[in-house]
């Protein structure tokens, strides 16, 4: 059985995390989907908390045809302890795949396979350039799955990240 391991912050998770899965499904029989630096939300480059995100995610791949596992990973202030972290955090998995060079690294001197997928239209794609589109009023929706839209309306998280970013002046 092939186990692959993907991890992000998914702030918020996107159509390019979902092209990334979608992929790893044809050719994994499990995934696990780590939902990193759990212990932060509430801040303009982590607004959403880990069990918002684990929502995010979870609707997003109803129709996945992988089985798969989300699991919040909290951050240890050690990197050289972080691949030994997630490992005990995590079911066994023979792969990790991100384009993260200092995941790369952690996981291969941890002697696990690294791949990198392809990363998907990755400067529409990505958590900052949503929350700066949010931020300045401008469409977002269509960079992310719809369940995601979803989720983000029912917690009100545009307006939570246009609050925490306004300064106190």
């Amino acid at each position: 059985m092939k186990r692959g391991f993907y991890v992000g912050r998914f702030q918020p998770y996107h159509n390019g995390h979902q092209a990334v899965l979608e992929e790893l499904a044809r050719t994994c029989d499990e995934i696990i989907i780590g939902v990193g630096s759990a212990q932060l939300s509430h801040t303009t480059e982590n607004p959403y908390t880990a069990g918002e995100r684990v929502l995010m995610i979870t609707r997003a791949l109803t129709s996945l045809r992988c089985p798969y596992y989300v699991i919040p990973i909290e951050d240890v202030q050690r990197n050289a302890l972080w691949a030994a972290h997630v490992m005990s955090m995590t079911p066994p998995f023979d792969t990790c795949y991100s384009s993260n060079p200092l995941v790369v690294r952690l996981f291969s001197e941890a002697g696990i396979t690294v791949q990198s997928p392809a990363m998907y239209e990755r400067d529409r794609h990505s958590g900052t350039e949503i929350r700066r589109r949010m931020l300045a009023g401008e469409p977002w929706e269509s960079l992310v799955p719809l369940a995601v839209v979803t989720v983000i309306n029912e917690i009100d998280g545009v307006e939570r990240l246009r609050q925490i970013a306004r300064d106190d002046q």
